[in-house]
């Protein structure tokens, strides 16, 4: 669970855009802008959900596993870190929601089958809804 506290407080921090980033656009920082809050919200539902499931699994006695990282972010026993490849502010809610996203598959263990996929969307799209599940689930 601590590894979850650390994420929810990592995604929970201000982004850090700047809007003399964009050369006076208003238009492209308004659409990032946009794009981070939605990841946001995006992974802190994903969060919730992991955070419900994990806490049940407790209870039974069965720790549920987590991984430990994926592409860019990584834990390392104590805090998150990200490694940014363009910038930071649009990427690192998306690098969350991509790693709640597999550790959400790893939870559901669907087996491999030719149809993993579509069971997997399906599933996602009955939890999440069509949005989330379009996004992250694929």
């Amino acid at each position: 669970m601590e590894q979850l506290e650390a994420l929810r407080a990592f995604v929970s921090r201000r982004s850090g855009i700047s809007p003399a980033d964009y050369a006076g656009s208003r238009d492209a920082y308004m659409t990032d802008y946009r794009r981070i809050l939605r990841d946001g919200r995006e992974a802190r539902t994903m969060l919730r959900y992991l955070e419900r499931t994990a806490r049940n699994a407790a209870e039974r006695g069965a720790p549920m596993p987590l991984p430990q990282g994926v592409n860019r972010l990584a834990w390392d026993g104590r805090a998150w870190d990200f490694t940014a490849c363009q910038y930071h502010p649009t990427e690192y809610r998306a690098a969350a929601c991509r790693w709640l996203a597999e550790a959400i598959e790893a939870h559901w263990d669907v087996p491999y089958h030719p149809g993993r996929r579509d069971a997997i969307l399906r599933t996602a799209r009955n939890v999440f809804g069509r949005a989330i599940a379009d996004r992250w689930f694929q």
